[in-house]
C-alpha cells in the first residue's frame, strides 16, 4: 500500500547514547530510502552535540543528504508538544554493556543493537571502515523495514517483525 495524502508518514525515532553516529546513520538512511512513507528522527540520551564527521562522510559517499542532521537530546521527543511517534528503535550495543535509553509512550519499541563505530580506535582508514560497516548494517535493516507492509499489518505484529530485522548484519546488504 502506498502512502497517500490522507495517510501520514510512519514516524520513527532512532535512539542511542551520543546521537552522533548510529542513530544518525539510521535517520538519514530511512528518510532517503523511505520516499515520504516514513519520517525518521534521531536523538540521544547524552548527545555529543555534533554529528561525527565520518558518519557524514559515509552518508555523503552513498548520496544520502546530510544537511538537516544534528546531534540532539531525546528530551524533545518526551515533551507533550514533541512529534507523535509510531516506532522507537534503540541502536545501542547491549553486547558491549552500553546502556540503552528508555522512552515511554504509545509506540512500538524494538532494539537493533549495533557496535558504535565512533568508539573504534586506529588510523583514519580503520575508523572509516567501521563507519562503512555500520552503514551497511543499518542499510540492510532499513531496506528490510521498508519492505514490511506496515499499513496493512496489525500493529500488534510490528514488534516481532522489527525485532527480527534487528538481527540482520552488514553481510545481508552485500
Amino acid at each position: 500500500m502506498k502512502q497517500g495524502p490522507s495517510m501520514p508518514p510512519i514516524r520513527v525515532l532512532f535512539v542511542c547514547t551520543g546521537n552522533s553516529a548510529r542513530s544518525v546513520l539510521a535517520e538519514a538512511t530511512l528518510n532517503a530510502l523511505g520516499a515520504g512513507r516514513f519520517r525518521a528522527f534521531s536523538a540521544g540520551s547524552r548527545p555529543t552535540g555534533r554529528v561525527n564527521p565520518l558518519a557524514l562522510r559515509v552518508l555523503q559517499g552513498h548520496a544520502i543528504p546530510t544537511e538537516e542532521l544534528s546531534s540532539k537530546s531525546w528530551d524533545r521527543f518526551t515533551e507533550t508538544d514533541g512529534p507523535a511517534l509510531d516506532v522507537v528503535v534503540t541502536v545501542c550495543d547491549s553486547a558491549a554493556s552500553e546502556p540503552c535509553p528508555v522512552l515511554f509512550g504509545d509506540f512500538v519499541r524494538t532494539h537493533w543493537g549495533l557496535p558504535d563505530p565512533a568508539a573504534v580506535e586506529g588510523d583514519d582508514a580503520t575508523r572509516l571502515q567501521a563507519f562503512e560497516k555500520a552503514f551497511r548494517t543499518v542499510s540492510a535493516r532499513i531496506r528490510a523495514f521498508i519492505e514490511l507492509p506496515l499499513e496493512s499489518m496489525p500493529r500488534s505484529e510490528w514488534a516481532a517483525r522489527l525485532d527480527a530485522i534487528g538481527t540482520l548484519e552488514a553481510e545481508a546488504a552485500a
